[in-house]
């Protein structure tokens, strides 16, 4: 506003948003967190729960700076991919930002999510690119193989689930629609135990009570499922009547595991897991590869749709059998393995040394015998690898939400692979990277979206890049 006043000559301050302020607003696009977003005298709104092509009464709830946030007073023109959402607790809980809207309509706007950011970041048009349409499921509900709820009490009951948008009151969720049904028939008939043995649950503010988080995961293809007790202290109170009357309701289960965190911290997990029942790991299998997973170890959440997020890559990473591949960020190795087929010689580092040793051990599992792994940053081992006279024709990245650091951007520039294929989880920092390795010689050829989390507004990106 200052400078448009400068430009100008005129007073604009008449223009300011003022928090209570009502207005009719057009909804132009989604947001990244799923909010719409409209512009009223030049500034911009975001409106959670309002669609794209909705028209609305918008009222101010904050106003600041060049942004202010509203919500619906009443929707004067409804979008055609206004949903009525299937969940009970949905405008509570905020686990989920999209029930609202038609899955159709999810999709074309998590596509336009991942334009946005290039348009903001970037001068990239991607009209002159391969931008394909978003890559999303036949049955979007029901894909999430974990769960992870805290534990609390609500009018003498023990309750699980997520702490409500913006608020500390814990939303119960007893059959939530995201989730495996499996992870909620555990979750559930865990916590009935807890009361009904009058197990202490844990009370923040208090610091006081034992049981804090009830970990669930499950293997879609093998059907091994682990609970996993998140404990404020080692000692449970009938703890051993607590394990044997999950193993009585639940007599299928693979695995019972307490891990133990006496911090005051919002971290779930501790530093000490120990097994009470079962194995310490469950399998799961996804197309020829099976993986172990103990129960702090990253795995995909959305298996089904995992298998095109890595089909997506290998596509991109156009392999002929004859390239030298790296896999930055490999964690226990997924992707590395999903490609190694079409590589010469595969290569992956990650600086948690436990999965480097998973890494190693899958690889062997999967007779995969020209892989090798290393523990460490990709910025070390690049360069040194490069003296030795080893030049990498492809690298694959997976950053985490915080995308490349500075330092392996450079690396990146320096080593100069033919090919990067880079996986994001966050189209922002993707398209902040891709224009710094635009200005080093790196051209975008092509941008596929995947919907890996339906009903929420996340979208992960497969982008190939060519020097």
């Amino acid at each position: 506003m200052k400078q448009q006043r400068k430009d100008t000559g005129k007073d604009n301050s008449h223009l300011k948003i003022k928090k209570g302020q009502r207005f009719p607003l057009t909804i132009k696009r989604m947001g990244i967190d799923g909010e719409g977003v409209g512009f009223f005298k030049r500034q911009v709104v975001f409106v959670p729960g309002a669609l794209p092509g909705e028209e609305i009464v918008c009222e101010v709830t904050k106003a600041e700076g060049k942004f202010a946030t509203g919500k619906i007073v009443k929707i004067r023109k409804e979008s055609k991919d206004r949903v009525a959402p299937p969940c009970p607790v949905y405008a509570e809980c905020g686990g989920c930002q999209l029930q609202h809207m038609a899955y159709g309509g999810q999709l074309r706007s998590k596509k336009d999510i991942v334009r946005q950011a290039f348009e903001r970041y970037t001068k990239i048009n991607l009209d002159k690119i391969n931008f394909k349409d978003t890559i999303g499921m036949d049955d979007p509900w029901n894909y999430r193989n974990k769960s992870q709820l805290q534990v609390g009490t609500e009018k003498g009951k023990v309750i699980a689930g997520l702490y409500s948008t913006n608020s500390h009151r814990l939303i119960d969720l007893e059959d939530c629609a995201v989730q495996h049904p499996q992870t909620n028939k555990v979750t559930n008939t865990v916590k009935q135990i807890i009361e009904d043995l009058k197990i202490p649950v844990y009370n923040e503010r208090k610091r006081s009570g034992v049981i804090r988080t009830i970990v669930t995961r499950v293997g879609f293809e093998t059907g091994e499922y682990q609970v996993v007790l998140v404990t404020k202290e080692r000692d449970i109170p009938k703890g051993k009547l607590l394990i044997d009357e999950i193993k009585r309701r639940l007599p299928d289960v693979t695995s019972i595991v307490q891990n133990i965190n006496p911090k005051k911290t919002s971290l779930v997990f501790g530093d000490e897991t120990v097994t009470l029942f079962g194995k310490d790991k469950i399998e799961e299998k996804m197309s020829e590869f099976s993986f172990n997973l103990s129960p702090r170890a990253f795995f995909q959440l959305n298996p089904v749709q995992t298998k095109k997020l890595y089909n997506s890559a290998k596509e991109a990473a156009k392999l002929s059998g004859k390239e030298k591949v790296v896999d930055a960020y490999c964690g226990v190795g997924t992707i590395g393995l999903w490609l190694a087929d079409g590589a010469a010689e595969l290569r992956g580092m990650d600086v948690i040394d436990e999965a480097i040793q998973d890494a190693r051990k899958n690889a062997e599992v999967h007779g995969v015998h020209h892989a090798h792994y290393v523990t460490g940053k990709a910025e070390t081992w690049l360069p040194k690898w490069e003296k030795e006279g080893w030049h990498p024709d492809v690298v694959v990245v997976d950053p985490p939400r915080t995308g490349l650091d500075r330092s392996f951007i450079e690396t990146l520039l320096r080593v100069k692979p033919k090919r990067i294929v880079y996986v994001s989880c966050n189209p922002s920092t993707l398209a902040k990277n891709v224009n710094d390795l635009a200005r080093g010689g790196y051209k975008l050829k092509s941008l596929q979206p995947v919907d890996m989390f339906p009903q929420t507004a996340q979208v992960e990106v497969v982008s190939e890049l060519t020097l």
